[in-house]
């Protein structure tokens, strides 16, 4: 799936990998992936400044962290964050539902008589 194909919805795909626990970069590249059964295989150039524009608008703050002598940025939600993401959740299904009401059924719906 591109990248295009997930316009104004990465963000809240991105908070919710984070709502699991606080994670560095690619391990974010590497939830999005796995949750996703391999459908979302974003690059790096994607993801990053999503994650920049969600720590500046206060949604995900990011510390440095050393692993295997390696200094990595890890990621996590903020409280605000939290917030942010159960609206998307809420948009996420009213949107899913009216949507469905036209693309889900098998068959069209009777026309009146």
């Amino acid at each position: 799936m591109r990248a295009q194909a997930l316009h104004g919805h990465l963000d809240a795909l991105l908070l919710a990998v984070l709502e699991q626990g606080s994670l560095h970069g690619y391990a974010i590249i590497e939830a999005l992936r796995a949750r996703s059964g391999g459908t979302l295989d974003l690059p790096t150039g994607t993801i990053y400044p999503a994650l920049r524009r969600l720590e500046r608008a206060g949604l995900v703050a990011s510390s440095w962290s050393t692993v295997n002598g390696r200094e990595r940025r890890t990621y996590q939600l903020t409280e605000a964050g939290g917030r942010a993401l159960a609206g998307e959740r809420a948009g996420w299904r009213e949107f899913s539902a009216t949507v469905g009401r036209f693309l889900g059924a098998d068959e069209p719906p009777a026309t009146p008589a």
